[in-house]
């Protein structure tokens, strides 16, 4: 067995095997070696026929003996009931429905029993357990035979693997002996070199292989999953690393005078910068004065003023020259380039805006690029307005230098847009784009340019050194002066309606509001399970119809088409939607969390989220921020499909606390970053996710993995460390 074998060359798969391998990816025999367990099962003397607890999951290793099928009187229900019997006692078992087990294990066959104890502790049983013959190689250590019994001195631990349709966790617990049986663990290189694994105390790759998947104690269960979640990171970090060293290497613009330049801006703004977005303006200072690229993340919560530290620091720039331009020629001859990012073209059309009220007193030209069209400032027909214009005459404009300051959405990034002197790239919401879409920004010409990425959703420490390793960190931690402060209030079930009449009060006066909805469409409720979350659909034809007819009710959600709409005779698109509630034609906006970003209406001062508790808490923080756009107060309502103690008490830090970054440690804390910010998006494995709580860990890694870089910058001496880092590299970018 080779690690890089395919699994069908050593294992017979049924098609649905196949498809539920190929989902999981696991395609191959390194692929399985690296399939962990979620959990492990407790066999042992805490779990044994003698010692049971109603209410407790099981697995228990003996024999079923007495097994009959028989229908209860009453009921008429088929029932198959018999005993299990260890060493220790014996255990009633019963299964409803299930005739065939009275015949389904030959009677005193070794077997695995798993499940939940019911009963009462004089009376224990055992409903509807799993049942799986094994073999007596097959119990785990610390549970063996001895005179013909079972007997319980150990503890033994039985792993549990995620699953899918067609493939079971107990084919990964036999698959993976195979392997072991095979050697195939043994032929890995460990991507750790040997010295880091000494200077931390982790265990070699085979070890650790062997004593995640097979552990007979706990204590090694937790040193192999601690060492795998320092791999990750660590690969991760290694990937971040190489990244920055290229982007250290090349040439970039250096920005003669700035802090001048940026006092002279700063002296036109009507509110004086607050001690946080002057620090963030001297970060980008100074890397305007190294000669290679600045990569920097500027992290502000809702309303601290991003959008200032853009506008001064982009001043500085469209008020210098290209180094091999002549100062006594005219501005429109050209000066260097600032390109402006926006996730939707809503924001970039907010953000045009904005920067010619910063700029119209400058001569230069400001563009904006969609793909619904462009524009330009100034109008040569009328100086105080912008113009609609011609897609090719701005790709010619733009790259020919006489466009200053370009603002647009994934526009931008497209081969067609090039540029003479790009030396300030801006990205707004990078979470919302991703590293290669950014890399894409950045090289639009031979010296790379200075990258700015912003957002204000809240990103624990540890979270944002892994996802942003390669990027330098600014922090906004204070708001200006003069913002509201927002009113967060609980809704309990009977007091919707008050919290109707505070939204309708906000309406009288002429404001809007926002409703937010977990999902789009009503559930299916012949299905089992159905989620019973309040539907976007649904829930704005019965505001329409039966609480706010008085106003227009609007829909938006992810499902709608981003452009065209009703313009082309089709159904209304997400821009449409966001700028007629901008423009005030929509009063009241029912939507789902796509208005988390992206979205900027400072008339509108309520919100109200249905089945809050499905949300996270940075991500509520986020969506009650659209409503921390002006000076006017703001209220937020939450409104919880569930009493229960833990989402409560969420909610209750939500209601205390305004601080998007202590409320995404919170958050990280206790629902993990899986549910904080989704595990597909990152491309990190489960327990990837669970190092992210351990920010020494995370520390560690990244300065190992940086240590390695600066003394090894192609990973030639490390290939084992080579190939890891290229597969974190394709689940990272796989965005």
């Amino acid at each position: 067995m080779q690690p890089d074998d395919a699994i069908e060359k050593y294992f017979r798969l049924m098609p649905a095997q196949k498809s539920a391998l190929k989902r999981l990816g696991i395609l191959t025999l390194r692929d399985l070696l690296y399939h962990f367990p979620v959990r492990y099962e407790v066999a042992g003397s805490e779990t044994n026929a003698r010692a049971l607890i109603p209410g407790a999951k099981v697995v228990l290793y003996g024999a079923l003996s007495g097994l009959k099928a028989k229908k209860l009187w009453k009921s008429k229900r088929n029932i198959t009931e018999g005993w299990f019997e260890d060493g220790t006692g014996r255990v009633k078992v019963i299964w409803f429905n299930q005739p065939y087990m009275a015949s389904y294990v030959k009677e005193g066959t070794s077997v695995r029993v798993s499940g939940t104890v019911g009963g009462s502790a004089e009376k224990p049983y055992i409903a509807n357990p799993e049942v799986e013959q094994v073999s007596a190689s097959d119990i785990p250590i610390g549970i063996f035979k001895k005179d013909d019994e079972i007997t319980t001195d150990m503890p033994a631990l039985f792993p549990v693997y995620p699953e899918s349709r067609g493939i079971t966790s107990r084919w990964f617990y036999h698959g993976l002996k195979k392997v072991f049986e095979n050697g195939a663990h043994q032929q890995l290189q460990d991507p750790i070199p040997q010295a880091v694994r000494t200077r931390l105390n982790l265990p070699t790759l085979t070890d650790s292989l062997v004593w995640i998947h097979q552990p007979e104690k706990k204590t090694h269960a937790d040193a192999a999953r601690k060492r795998f979640s320092f791999e990750e990171m660590f690969a991760i970090q290694t990937a971040r690393a190489i990244d920055r060293a290229q982007n250290d290497a090349g040439p970039s613009f250096v920005i003669e005078n700035a802090d001048t330049l940026v006092e002279r801006f700063l002296e036109t703004s009507p509110f004086p910068p607050t001690n946080a977005q002057q620090r963030a303006m001297q970060d980008i200072l100074r890397d305007f004065s190294k000669g290679h690229p600045m990569a920097r993340l500027l992290e502000g919560d809702v309303g601290s003023g991003k959008t200032l530290v853009a506008a001064a620091t982009a001043y500085a720039v469209v008020r210098s020259r290209p180094p091999n331009r002549a100062s006594g020629l005219p501005a429109q001859a050209g000066t260097l380039q600032v390109a402006y990012m926006a996730p939707t073209e809503i924001l970039a059309q907010q953000h045009f805006e904005s920067f010619i009220s910063y700029f119209r007193h400058l001569p230069i030209n400001i563009a904006l690029m969609t793909g619904s069209g462009c524009k330009k400032f100034p109008s040569k027909v009328s100086p105080d307005k912008a113009t609609d214009i011609s897609r090719a005459q701005l790709l010619k404009w733009v790259a020919g230098g006489e466009i200053a300051m370009l603002v647009g959405t994934h526009a931008l990034i497209q081969k067609s847009v090039k540029f003479q002197h790009l030396a300030f790239a801006i990205v707004d919401e990078q979470h919302r784009f991703g590293t290669r879409q950014r890399r894409a920004l950045a090289q639009k010409n031979d010296a790379a340019p200075h990258f700015l990425s912003m957002t204000a959703t809240p990103i624990p420490r540890t979270l944002a050194l892994t996802m942003y390793g390669d990027l330098d960190i600014s922090v906004l931690d204070e708001l200006p002066p003069g913002r509201a402060l927002i009113t967060t209030k609980i809704v309990v079930p009977d007091k919707r309606n008050e919290a109707y009449e505070k939204i309708r009060e906000e309406l009288q006066k002429g404001r809007q509001a926002y409703v937010i909805c977990p999902r789009i469409e009503e559930p299916d409720p012949t299905k089992i399970g159905a989620l019973q979350a309040k539907s976007a659909k649904a829930e704005a034809a019965r505001l329409q119809k039966d609480v706010f007819a008085e106003y227009n009710v609007g829909l938006l959600h992810g499902a709608m088409p981003a452009r065209g709409g009703s313009a082309s005779g089709g159904k209304p698109s997400k821009d449409e939607v966001m700028k007629d509630f901008a423009d005030h034609k929509i009063d009241i906006l029912v939507a789902t969390s796509v208005v988390e970003v992206g979205i900027n209406v400072p008339n509108a001062t309520a919100i109200m989220i249905e089945g809050a508790e499905r949300f996270g808490l940075a991500q509520l923080h986020q969506l009650r921020g659209r409503v921390q756009r002006s000076s006017h107060p703001p209220i937020c309502f939450l409104l919880s499909e569930s009493s229960s103690a833990i989402p409560m008490k969420r909610l209750k830090a939500l209601e205390k606390s305004a601080d998007g970054f202590a409320l995404a440690e919170t958050d990280l804390e206790t629902r993990g970053a899986g549910d904080l910010y989704g595990r597909q998006q990152w491309g990190v494995s489960d327990l990837g996710m669970e190092a992210l709580k351990n920010p020494r860990l995370i520390r560690a890694a990244r300065e190992e993995a940086f240590a390695v870089v600066a003394q090894d910058p192609n990973l030639s001496h490390h290939p084992a460390l080579a190939q890891r880092v290229a597969n974190a590299g394709k689940e990272l970018h796989a965005e």
